[in-house]
């Protein structure tokens, strides 16, 4: 009789057999909706940080000078604080989880990279250094966050779940961009394409099944709004086919040199700079941060944080940049990630490219409104460069800014970019995961 009995039945049958394995399932989906808890709060206390340096910079006669002192101060502090209880948490941290899903990577070192204790940390430094007023995103920083809240989750599933701590941190990873950006389906393709490149993911869905509960926890306290809120001009017509080409190659080379400079300045050079951030880190930050504060105070505060109110201003045709921000946005936001401190370059990223647009509209003489497509491609090119990941600096550009009617020239553009990036230098991220595996001595 059971010999002909459908599949249907027989699966199911074996499906509510398993309690065990449905107690893990339980597990994941609850840490992944404590993944979007954290990350809800990650924002909140970032946000909170930015418009404090904001108060700061406008209290009493003097208020415009305090950086000069407060950044390079709190710089300081933070950096002391990061190398003495987490080194693990200096830079961005997608390197840290690139090298920590590394099969070959050892348990005692995962575990230094990414860890509960280490995301809440993160979490604190990346808000002291936005408090501070230094060039810096948050949502690099918590793909480390995420991989960190999720990979904890480890310890409570069975020994023959066959979910292993790669798959925790790739999901928890995912769904950290995808709940910070408020763009799923980025979430998803950074996993693929970042992420998951050293070996094929046995539990894909669990991805799919953490961004979506750590979304939906992110949409109920946000809404479900586009990151940048929706472009008003959303098609691009061959009259701008030019200023197009030009955005894409000017922000290809730009952000292959930016990406160049954050891995050197990370592997150190043969230089007087290099030797003393070597013998000398806190006083090396301090001249670092000391030169943000000055960009700071010649862009009246506009290099501060991520840089999110200019890059919405200029998408909404209502804003204007001070003379010279986006070189003085990439440089400050290269001097901020030379400090050592945990910051990401996402969000300055997105903001140095949609000055790129902003300046060749202007240069080609394109007018405000027009110019909003430029300034998206700008974006999406700048981003691609710097992260060696087109695709999804494509689909999250897409979804942050609601330009849909944009596919091809975004996804065009983010080739384009990245392809000229590519040779200048090779993926930062995976140069950066580079540097953390320990050097072998040497044998004569």
């Amino acid at each position: 009789m059971h010999d002909h009995e459908p599949d249907f039945w027989r699966n199911l049958r074996s499906e509510l057999a398993g309690g065990q394995h449905w107690v893990d399932r339980a597990v994941v989906l609850a840490y992944a909706a404590i993944a979007g808890l954290v990350v809800v709060g990650f924002t909140l206390l970032a946000d909170a940080a930015s418009e404090a340096f904001e108060h700061l910079r406008h209290l009493g006669e003097f208020g415009a000078w305090l950086p000069l002192a407060w950044t390079p101060a709190l710089t300081v502090a933070l950096l002391w604080w990061t190398r003495r209880y987490v080194p693990g948490a200096l830079g961005s941290g997608i390197p840290q989880v690139m090298f920590a899903i590394d099969d070959d990577t050892p348990p005692p070192r995962r575990a230094s990279l990414v860890s509960l204790r280490l995301s809440l940390h993160k979490i604190g430094l990346v808000s002291g250094g936005l408090l501070a007023g230094l060039s810096i995103g948050r949502e690099g920083p918590t793909v480390q966050v995420g991989a960190g809240v999720m990979q904890h989750a480890s310890r409570w599933l069975s020994p023959h779940s066959g979910i292993d701590a790669h798959d925790l941190m790739v999901a928890g990873a995912a769904a950290g961009i995808a709940a910070a950006f408020n763009t799923p389906l980025g979430g998803v393709i950074f996993a693929l394409e970042q992420l998951s490149r050293r070996r094929s993911m046995s539990h894909s869905s669990i991805v799919i099944v953490c961004i979506v509960l750590s979304g939906l926890v992110a949409v109920s306290m946000f809404g479900n709004l586009s990151y940048f809120g929706e472009l008003q001009v959303q098609q691009v017509t061959w009259s701008l086919f030019g200023p197009g080409l030009l955005v894409a190659v000017s922000a290809g080379l730009a952000g292959g040199l930016f990406s160049r400079l954050i891995v050197a300045s990370a592997r150190g050079l043969p230089d007087r700079f290099s030797r003393w951030r070597v013998t000398y880190p806190l006083r090396f930050a301090a001249a670092c941060a000391l030169g943000v504060a000055l960009i700071g105070i010649l862009t009246n505060g506009a290099t501060a944080g991520a840089g999110y109110a200019p890059t919405r201003a200029l998408l909404e045709a209502q804003g204007e940049l001070p003379a010279l921000y986006t070189l003085l946005k990439f440089c400050a936001t290269w001097l901020s990630a030379w400090t050592g401190v945990p910051a990401g370059v996402f969000a300055p990223s997105l903001a140095i490219g949609a000055g790129i647009g902003h300046d060749v509209a202007a240069l080609t003489g394109v007018t405000a409104e027009a110019a909003i497509p430029l300034i998206a491609l700008g974006m999406v090119g700048f981003l691609a460069a710097t992260t060696q990941g087109p695709i999804t600096a494509f689909i999250i550009v897409m979804e942050m800014v609601s330009g849909h009617t944009m596919v091809l020239s975004l996804m065009a553009t983010a080739l384009l970019s990245s392809g000229i990036a590519r040779l200048l230098t090779r993926p930062m991220y995976l140069e950066l995961a580079a540097l953390l595996v320990p050097a072998r001595p040497h044998t004569p």
